[in-house]
């Protein structure tokens, strides 16, 4: 099989080659109103780094899950215990897993808890319109958690979605069942998907069954729009040597998942309103002995009310943008205690169009009150500059902030032991880079630079000590990103993506002897990926990345796939980790050597 593929792969990289570079049409992408901005900007005059993939994309990529898409974007940084998502982290550019804020619609999915849960509820590839990733601080636009970056999902409207039922076979014994009733049964704008998936684990006690389950409505009120969207994950998996140590090999853990959420746009004239209200919910059990939970045993519970209203006004001087935000945070657990906290946000900015909108600016501000850490405030500004009719120069510069989540303050074991002293993380990002679409091509070339102070880590002197929270002096992060995307031959039958990541950390405290997590973070990242029609219904997917960290770890991986479309069926085989690379993501877990799966998918 592993032949097979190789030789498959290098017939089509050798046979485009031979054809002329041609493109892709950005046009589309161009028209889309980003929603990772709290004012409405069309993509092609955003003047941040952010990245739009879109439904094709995804379609195109042929991944499973979320998990897989980041691990094809540049600059984000996957970091997995088991497989399938079951427990990752997401990191941007050289950042913590605390210091990356996930969105849904624009919901803040952050856990109070631990970043561990960022992606407790990742959106199925099947239910998302888009995924808008923004590398660089989005404190001003989100607040706090977005401190290294910001990726929002969209999901697709309930008017276009399709039935399907899709069933998988892998690796592992893993069974894998999906079924989406869309509007096209339902006859309503609305959809209901339902997912199961199980497997014994790639090794002992890694084992997980994992269930899913979303709802989207939309609804008219008086002519006004109102999406009401449910979403609950359901987790319980082997947790061997996920935490603790490596041979703290009979963990378990179970977690639960759940977003209710409310929203609407409206619009009158030159204003658009956009009211918001949600609930999100999580509950993480962990047992460090399996089958003795008297041993330790932390059962967590918190819950997050949210409500926030936006404003846009387009006039003759540009768009000004205007919104309030305030949430109610609880936590119950045996372990962190019961902690409340009452967060408020205001932000204000405006977006000037100079010269015939050949330079665009942008000034504002999010100004935040924490009932336990006091006020802060995050200015920013946005500069671009249309050099020519296809280049443009973009340069943003943010201060940003987070405080401490309630492991690092309060968590006890073992191993690890928080600090109720410590002090808010912060920094001051600067990016400068510039966008080409030539040829219908598109090039990203940017350099950035995040000063930091008072970062969190988790830290000892000695092999023997426990880890504790600490406020390390600073670390200063400088890199640099090149993406090019685009088509090895005129028909765009063979579409590309080349993106590479360089990032270099100094001024760390020296005087650390083992970090967790600060130390460890990338320092070069190139991903490739390769999109091949070879008749309008086989296409095969290539995917390689290669990743360096600081402290000389490095991997390489290589993913394949074939897709055969055949009226309203789709059959899917995949080969992942093709070369049995050996490589650890976090925590020293080895991951699995090479694996298959094979799927079928009918559409109705």
């Amino acid at each position: 099989m592993k032949l097979f593929f190789l030789t498959f792969s290098f017939f089509i990289i050798f046979n485009s080659i031979q054809s002329q570079v041609d493109t892709l049409n950005t046009k589309k992408l161009d028209e889309v109103i980003i929603q990772s901005s709290r004012i409405d900007i069309p993509f092609s005059e955003n003047s941040r780094n952010i990245r739009v993939i879109s439904r094709n994309d995804l379609i195109n990529m042929n991944v499973v899950n979320l998990i897989e898409t980041f691990q094809k974007i540049s600059g984000i940084d996957v970091r997995q215990r088991g497989v399938n998502g079951t427990q990752a982290d997401l990191y941007i550019r050289g950042g913590t897993f605390d210091q990356t804020l996930l969105l849904v619609d624009g919901f803040k999915l952050d856990d109070p808890q631990t970043g561990h849960h960022s992606l407790n509820l990742i959106i199925p590839i099947q239910l998302i319109e888009r995924v808008e990733v923004i590398k660089g601080s989005a404190a001003r636009v989100f607040g706090q958690n977005a401190f290294t970056g910001a990726i929002n999902i969209v999901t697709i409207d309930p008017a276009k979605s399709k039935s399907k039922i899709k069933f998988l076979k892998g690796s592992y014994n893993q069974n894998h069942f999906q079924g989406l009733l869309g509007n096209n049964i339902l006859k309503s704008n609305s959809y209901s998907y339902y997912s199961y998936n199980e497997s014994d684990g790639y090794r002992y006690n890694t084992d997980y069954i994992n269930k899913e389950f979303f709802f989207k409505k939309k609804i008219f009120l008086k002519k006004i729009p109102l999406n009401f969207l449910s979403y609950f994950s359901d987790r319980k998996f082997g947790a061997n040597g996920f935490y603790a140590s490596p041979d703290a090999t009979d963990q378990y853990e179970e977690t639960q998942g759940s977003l209710v959420g409310l929203n609407s746009i409206i619009n009158k004239n030159n204003l658009i309103i956009k009211p918001k209200v949600y609930w999100r919910r999580n509950q993480d059990k962990y047992i460090y002995v399996r089958n003795n939970p008297s041993i330790y045993r932390n059962l967590h519970l918190n819950n997050k009310i949210a409500t926030s209203l936006d404003f846009s006004l387009l006039s003759n001087f540009g768009i000004t943008g205007l919104g309030f935000e305030y949430s109610k945070i609880y936590l119950r657990s045996n372990n962190l205690g019961n902690r409340n906290r009452e967060i408020s946000n205001v932000f204000i900015e405006h977006l000037f169009h100079l010269f015939d909108s050949k330079i665009d600016l942008t000034i504002g501000g999010s100004y935040n009150n924490y009932s336990d850490f006091g006020n802060y405030f995050y200015p920013g500004i946005d500069l671009g500059v249309k050099l020519f009719k296809n280049v443009k120069f973009y340069s943003s510069f943010g201060s940003t902030f987070r405080i401490p989540s309630y492991t690092d303050l309060f968590y006890q074991d073992k191993t690890t032991i928080g600090n109720s002293k410590l002090v808010p993380e912060s920094a001051k990002n600067y990016e400068f880079g510039f966008r080409l679409y030539k040829n219908k091509m598109l090039y990203n070339i940017s350099i950035f630079k995040r000063n930091s102070e008072n970062l969190i880590d988790y830290v000892k002197d000695d092999i023997e000590d426990l880890w504790q929270a600490r406020n390390i002096s600073s670390l200063n992060t400088i890199g640099a990103e090149l993406d090019i995307s685009g088509s090895l031959t005129e028909s765009g039958k063979h579409k590309y993506n080349i993106g590479y990541t360089f990032i270099e950390n100094s001024k760390f405290n020296s005087k650390l002897s083992f970090s967790k997590y600060a130390i460890n973070s990338l320092k070069h990242h190139l991903i490739m990926n390769l999109n091949s029609y070879l008749n309008p219904s086989l296409i095969a997917n290539i995917s390689y990345r290669f990743l360096k960290r600081i402290d000389d770890d490095s991997y390489k991986i290589m993913d394949l796939s074939l897709i055969y479309n055949l009226s309203k069926w789709k059959f899917t085989l995949s080969s992942y980790n093709i070369f049995n690379q050996v490589y650890y993501e976090t925590n020293l877990v080895p991951m699995p050597k090479n694996n298959s799966s094979f799927s079928i998918e009918y559409i109705f």
